[in-house]
């Protein structure tokens, strides 16, 4: 039987290791050429690691059939992506001999919830579908998430394959096996780690994402190399504007570095003891944006995105950064199209008695992650300065930006 991990709350302090060396800069990456093959990467986790299928085409093609073993496959989409892509998703399986049963949720982060976790389980139950069975996410984040902790608690684990139809879940919702559902005090509040089988990243689907959608994706893949891989991060200034305008091999690139810096950190640190808190730059203060403002509001990425820019505004206050620096987190976020300010309504109250239900508080502690040292750099610490969060707190809360 596939274990499953409890969500539970996070614990070491440990600054991450700089830069995965990966990637040069500018145009010279070769990495960054055009190209429309396949690849694969790792997620190195023993006998529970899987591979990351990356290119255009995949979800037809169907080789990622061959994960699953059993039968009977139970296809879980909503109500955007299903008429896109649902009828693709089934003729592959049944090319391989499965028998395919489908599911619509609807669509959007308040859905994220009990009721349509419960309403997946029903789905699960009156299809019949048995342990040797599998579950298929099809779809953004919110699906991925909340198929994936159906998969881990439904007859106590079944299989389960991530098809994410959005950067942002390429980037980094589909990999590393976090699931859950949000409760109305917190996000991502009810779940569990819980591996899947494969991701298949078919970055062909990304060509009907809205734009909003897209850049909101790209505040992800600008964290990877604030946090880790300075060498992306330079790449990524170098070609915000090919990433916008959605140029193949920029996707693609994008997309593939995203996932060898996420796979990297999760065969360290699967179960967030450590250096896997520190992919939650910016999703502090970006969780209490979402839940201060309803869910569905902002996009998670566009919480993110202003929660990165007052993590980067904190951490210079702290002079853990320099302004320098500050300024090119927040330009490149900017370029991204993407929000740096908060909402108008929130007060720093409304942020402190969020984030205090965060699930990097420990013993009744804040923990944060913020920027420290030079770029690439980061820290995962309950030892901060107050003071110079309630500084940060009130400039985005009392101005349109702490930083014009």
């Amino acid at each position: 039987m596939r274990s499953v991990v409890l969500l539970s709350l996070l614990v070491v302090v440990q600054k991450t290791p700089v830069g995965l060396g990966l990637v040069v800069s500018g145009p010279s990456s070769a990495r960054a050429e055009k190209r429309t093959a396949s690849l694969t990467v790792p997620v190195e986790l023993g006998e529970r690691g899987y591979p990351i299928y990356i290119g255009p085409g995949l979800l037809e093609a169907g080789a990622w059939c061959s994960h699953i073993s059993g039968r009977r496959v139970g296809v879980v989409t909503n109500e955007v992506v299903g008429p896109l892509y649902l009828s693709a998703c089934v003729a592959a399986l049944e090319g391989a001999g499965k028998e395919v049963v489908s599911l619509v949720l609807p669509d959007g982060e308040e859905h994220k919830s009990m009721k349509q976790l419960e309403r997946t389980l029903d789905f699960a139950l009156e299809s019949k579908l048995d342990r040797a069975s599998c579950l298929v996410a099809l779809g953004g984040g919110v699906i991925g998430d909340l198929v994936g902790f159906a998969a881990a608690v439904y007859q106590r684990g079944v299989d389960f394959v991530q098809i994410p139809t959005t950067l942002m879940a390429m980037v980094d919702s589909s990999v590393g096996g976090k699931t859950a559902v949000n409760h109305p005090r917190g996000k991502n509040m009810i779940g569990a780690f819980y591996q899947p089988i494969c991701v298949v990243a078919d970055v062909s689907l990304l060509d009907t994402l809205p734009d909003r959608e897209f850049n909101s994706g790209l505040s992800e893949v600008i964290k990877y190399g604030l946090i880790r891989d300075a060498g992306f991060f330079e790449w990524q200034e170098a070609n915000v504007g090919a990433l916008v305008a959605r140029d193949p091999s920029a996707v693609a690139h994008a997309v593939e570095q995203s996932c060898r810096n996420k796979a990297a950190v999760v065969a360290e640190d699967e179960r967030e003891a450590g250096v896997r808190a520190t992919l939650n730059l910016g999703h502090t203060f970006g969780h209490a944006v979402e839940t201060c403002s309803g869910y569905g509001t902002y996009l998670h990425g566009e919480a993110v995105a202003i929660g990165t820019a007052m993590a980067a505004d904190m951490s210079r206050r702290l002079g853990w950064i320099d302004e320098a620096l500050e300024r090119r987190a927040v330009d490149l976020l900017r370029a991204a199209r993407l929000p740096t300010s908060a909402p108008r309504k929130m007060t720093p109250a409304d942020f402190l008695d969020i984030m205090a239900h965060d699930k990097k508080v420990k013993d009744g502690q804040l923990r944060l992650i913020l920027l420290k040292g030079e770029l690439g750099s980061c820290v995962f610490t309950p030892d901060f300065d107050t003071a110079k969060l309630q500084e940060t707190l009130h400039a985005f809360t009392t101005t349109t930006a702490a930083l014009e």
